[in-house]
């Protein structure tokens, strides 16, 4: 008797797009494992992703506001959930594969940074080459975490960022998902904290997306499935483009680069910094023979891996003077210590 897992590859070769990710020939892991009889490789991907410890972390991680007085404004987490929900119903209306098109989405994040962006940047000064948070998730799921995941889930992953280009449908459907999750939700949290109010908006982008936030997705997700069915590129057609750009672009001079939103950026990246030179202090100390690009990586792994209230927590411990405070012992420091190579 075929397997669950069998009879689902062989739905994914009827029905599905003859342009969509096959489970069936994917390219693999780095470490042979044996198929499982209930699942296909990218829904193994996907439950790997979801289970993991660095994706629970993302619901106290920054999106664009740090440490919201309301409940109701986005977190990473809550983003990673609205691209997901957007990319598969592309996925979906494409005939593409939506198991490979959810790994990507809930994965693409897991190397952000404790307070979003400005994280991001200072850790970027910090590292000799620089930090960009989709090499860091594939980092997370490779090394920190070894998930030991498809070729084509950590393809996506790795160039969901603007500048890249995935090599598959799937994963460009995530990259533009992204992007249409982000500014959406980013203009209801700016008007729900104020920043922004709805007549802000330019009229040009309200007469084409209106005002209505289920309204824009919408139009942004049927324009995708429309221009792109059928072709071998996930892409918006030129007009909805240029008024999508339009919008981003007014977005970064109104809220992500000039609002009340960043007036505390300076003081996040501040405690990001701190802490990181701390540790690699520390880590120079216990491991007198490591070599100071493993120092770096370790601390940035280590750093770059917190919440934003447990950055805050071990910021206040090392630096705050406070007898009763317990100081934890950074037992996961020393832990990425051993497996970036440094020894006593």
């Amino acid at each position: 008797m075929k397997t669950v897992r069998e009879k689902i590859e062989e739905r994914e070769s009827l029905f599905l797009s003859p342009l969509a990710s096959k489970s069936a020939n994917t390219k693999g892991r780095k470490k042979f494992e044996e198929p499982c009889p209930l699942r296909t490789e990218y829904q193994r991907d996907r439950d790997r992703i979801l289970h993991s410890k660095a994706f629970r972390r993302l619901k106290h991680k920054t999106q664009v506001f740090f440490s919201p007085y309301d409940d109701h404004f986005r977190t990473r987490m809550t983003h990673t959930l609205e691209v997901s929900q957007i990319a598969r119903t592309i996925s979906r209306a494409l005939d593409l594969n939506e198991d490979l098109t959810e790994a990507i989405a809930l994965g693409h994040d897991l190397g952000h940074t404790p307070f979003g962006h400005s994280g991001e940047r200072v850790l970027n000064e910090l590292m000799p080459d620089g930090y960009r948070h989709n090499e860091q998730s594939v980092r997370v799921v490779e090394f920190i975490e070894d998930l030991n995941l498809t070729q084509e889930t950590l393809d996506g992953i790795l160039n969901h960022s603007y500048e890249c280009m995935p090599n598959t449908l799937e994963g460009q459907v995530v990259r533009l998902s992204d992007k249409i999750a982000y500014i959406n939700h980013d203009i209801q949290d700016a008007i729900r904290a104020n920043i922004i109010k709805t007549d802000c908006i330019p009229q040009e982008s309200v007469q084409y997306f209106s005002t209505t936030n289920r309204i824009r997705i919408t139009k942004l997700v049927n324009d995708i499935v429309e221009t792109s069915y059928g072709k071998d590129t996930i892409l918006m057609s030129d007009e909805c483009f240029d008024q999508f750009v339009k919008l981003r672009n007014w977005m970064f001079g109104n809220v992500y680069s000039n609002s009340p939103a960043k007036l505390a950026e300076d003081k996040a990246q501040n405690v990001i910094r701190r802490l990181f030179e701390s540790y690699c202090e520390d880590l120079h100390k216990k491991f007198p023979s490591a070599t100071n690009e493993q120092v770096l990586r370790t601390a940035c792994d280590y750093v770059s891996g917190m919440t934003d209230r447990y950055v805050l927590i071990k910021f206040e411990e090392n630096f705050l003077p406070s007898p009763l405070v317990q100081k934890n012992q950074d037992e996961f420091l020393f832990k990425l210590a051993q497996m970036n190579g440094l020894e006593q």
